[in-house]
């Protein structure tokens, strides 16, 4: 049996307030939680915990609701501000050019970048890395950077390049079962129209890039803005001088870093080190 819903209140998260408006559009729909659940696919327990806060939506969810409610994109814009909420201010500014990118190019000295971040790769990382936060809040972390994966199935997505510094295959976050997951996951995006991952071997050396990370993002007029991070900072940069060098810098890393054919070897040498074990939960 369905428990009470507990008490919200909108004006402390934008969490609460996207399970207020979830309940109010149903009820004013005439819909039980077993009738949402059937016309959107995703199973009464979800949307039960989304109305009383104590899940996040899982996207697509959003543009779901809004179709059935037919209430245009209110509930993509709440997943927009309760996304914000799990995400590290610095990054803001990031993620809303990242949304509207043509164009994103990525180096990664040590980790897997977020785009192509598994669940279970992400949980790890937020696991270790916001120690002492809840259950809860771990679980916003992963499907506030779930969400931003959508730009990669959406018609137009955006053409990605990333380059990944060796130590991300080798860095074994999460343990065996999680990185074979994750570099499983890699393989089909190494090489396709729209995607193309190179691996960027120790054997390089030292380099203007291994030190952090480096996103470049392509707007629709063409401009350029790079986003760098590194050591707990992160900062954004539009200025002509310091995108040019920044696009330099990437481009030759593109020509050191091993073809994409050679990568698809080193990732697949990589997952079969982690040995074969059975799939992670998320």
């Amino acid at each position: 049996m369905t428990q009470p819903a507990r008490d919200l209140e909108p004006s402390r998260s934008a969490r609460d307030l996207y399970g207020v408006e979830l309940r109010r559009q149903r009820q004013l729909s005439g819909l039980s939680l077993d009738r949402l659940s059937d016309i959107v696919n995703y199973s009464k327990t979800h949307l039960h915990g989304v109305e009383t806060g104590e899940r996040l939506p899982l996207p697509p969810i959003s543009e779901k609701l809004d179709a059935a409610f037919g209430t245009g994109a209110l509930f993509q814009g709440l997943w927009g501000a309760v996304k914000r909420e799990y995400s590290p201010r610095r990054f803001d500014h990031c993620l809303e050019l990242e949304a509207r990118a043509v164009r994103i190019q990525s180096f990664n000295a040590s980790l897997v970048p977020g785009l192509l971040q598994t669940p279970a790769y992400m949980r790890a990382l937020f696991l270790e890395g916001e120690r002492g936060m809840t259950a809860q809040g771990i679980d916003g972390l992963v499907a506030a950077r779930r969400s931003r994966q959508e730009i990669l199935q959406r018609d137009g997505a955006p053409e990605c390049w990333w380059i990944l510094g060796e130590a991300a295959l080798r860095q074994a976050v999460g343990g065996p079962v999680v990185m074979r997951e994750q570099l499983a996951a890699l393989l089909p995006l190494v090489n396709t129209r729209r995607t193309t991952i190179q691996i960027a071997p120790f054997a390089l050396g030292a380099c203007a890039l291994t030190a952090g990370t480096l996103i470049l993002l392509t707007l629709p007029d063409r401009s350029v803005t790079v986003y760098q991070e590194g050591g707990g900072y992160g900062e954004i940069f539009d200025d002509r001088k310091f995108v040019t060098r920044s696009v330099g810098d990437f481009d030759y890393m593109k020509a050191c870093a091993l073809s994409p054919r050679e990568s698809a070897a080193w990732i697949e040498a990589a997952l079969e080190s982690y040995g074969p074990c059975e799939s992670p939960g998320i």
